[in-house]
């Protein structure tokens, strides 16, 4: 008797343990594991563990947890899924932000050097009231990324709806409205002597508020349609595992909404584009026309690189963080392009050459007209003599009207 423990121990068992097998048919499930009965043997039974987002409702039972619910960590019930939205201090958000506090600071310098500086020759040649207009959509580009990356509520969305769009409706409507007056002015100046219509400050701020009007009409009737919400997108996020999935809090403004929020002003960028290639042969000392079309082909670039950019990360991880980023990106950079290019070197002689800041001959319209007919027979000659002889004509054309030449200096865009 005394042996039979050793002999016990000693014995090799099938499955190739030393110790006795329990004299069961199936051992008990661990946690998170439900029983599956053994077809034809009732009382038996193979344990098979609750996946994905499937947790133990009982013994024999897996369900599957809510949308808005991932299984613990026993799988024994369901948790809600964290909640994440762009913080302050994330990498995403720290460069956009600092990026428009930068732009702000700029474009206040700007403004604050224009008013003080209102009278001055530089200021009124640059067209005030449509350079205070234009000025005022780059300082809302800038603005638009607080609103953007602030945690959802419904004030926020409802700031989102409307400026999102609101800053470059300013920009471009004001940059369209001054290629189109410069358009139509040499147009003109080609085929008769008589001014056109709709060319003085006013009538160019009426202009440019009408066009503006549409799309705060298309910001209201959206808000009437759809008024503004916000919702946690459980979707965007939810991964195989479901320790890792989280919900995305948002506002409701889906791609299409974006996309027609943003069309509007779009449409107004590329007409001006087109406008600034017509009037990109007339004499540069008379406007604005080539730093306006270096500032459109720029900032088409800009926008046709975030397209891409933005839509093509639809089914990334990172949507949230790269779609906000590249959005406000795209606004501040197009808004810098157009604050560095339109008023920069402005600023620049304003304050350190301030003897360039002074009164020029201000232009008829007959000079304009001299002007738009010499450019047009500059272009005419180029195709049909060599180089040295359309400049030799143009000048010998210059010479026989001594006014005319003289007034080659400057037009006065604050006139009318």
């Amino acid at each position: 008797p005394f042996l039979l423990p050793q002999l016990i121990n000693a014995m090799q068992w099938e499955s190739g343990a030393s110790s006795v097998p329990a004299s069961v048919c199936s051992l008990p499930c661990r946690t998170g594991e439900r029983k599956k009965v053994v077809k034809g043997v009732p009382c038996c039974w193979h344990c098979e563990r609750c996946e994905g987002y499937h947790y133990q409702a009982s013994e024999f039972t897996c369900q599957l947890c809510p949308y808005e619910q991932r299984p613990d960590r026993n799988r024994t019930s369901c948790q809600l899924i964290p909640i994440i939205k762009l913080e302050w201090h994330s990498p995403w958000a720290v460069v956009p932000v600092f990026i428009a506090i930068l732009g702000i600071l700029a474009t206040t310098f700007v403004i604050v050097t224009f008013v003080r500086y209102n009278d001055t020759p530089i200021v009124r040649a640059s067209g005030r009231e449509m350079s205070y207009v234009l000025l005022t959509g780059i300082f809302l580009c800038y603005v638009v990324t607080f609103p953007m990356i602030a945690t959802p509520r419904v004030c926020v969305c409802s700031f989102r709806r409307v400026f999102l769009g609101l800053g470059m409706c300013f920009s471009y409507a004001a940059l369209l409205t001054k290629t189109n007056r410069i358009h139509r002015i040499f147009e003109q100046g080609k085929c008769s002597v008589a001014a056109p219509r709709f060319i003085s400050p006013t009538s160019q701020l009426v202009i440019t508020f009408s066009l503006i009007s549409v799309q705060l009409m298309g910001v209201l009737v959206w808000f009437v349609a759809d008024p503004p919400h916000t919702f946690v997108d459980y979707g965007e996020q939810r991964t195989q595992d479901p320790r890792n999935a989280r919900g995305v809090l948002k506002c409701d403004i889906s791609d299409l909404s974006l996309i027609c929020s943003l069309g509007y002003s779009i449409l107004l960028m590329v007409t001006c584009t087109v406008y600034a290639i017509k009037t990109r042969g007339v004499p540069e000392t008379f406007n604005e026309a080539k730093p306006i079309g270096f500032t459109m082909y720029t900032t088409c670039i800009i926008w046709l690189a975030f397209i891409p950019i933005f839509f093509g990360t639809s089914q990334s991880a990172e949507r949230m963080y790269i779609q906000t980023t590249t959005l406000t990106m795209s606004l501040s950079l197009s808004a810098s392009v157009s604050l560095g290019m339109l008023y920069m070197p402005k600023v620049y002689i304003i304050i350190f050459h301030p003897e360039q800041n002074v009164p020029k001959r201000k232009r008829s319209f007959k000079a304009i007209v001299t002007a738009a007919t010499m450019s047009s027979k500059l272009s005419q000659l180029a195709s049909e003599r060599p180089n040295g002889e359309v400049k030799t004509e143009l000048c010998e054309s210059m010479d026989n009207n001594s006014d005319q030449h003289f007034t080659y200096l400057q037009y006065d865009n604050s006139g009318n």
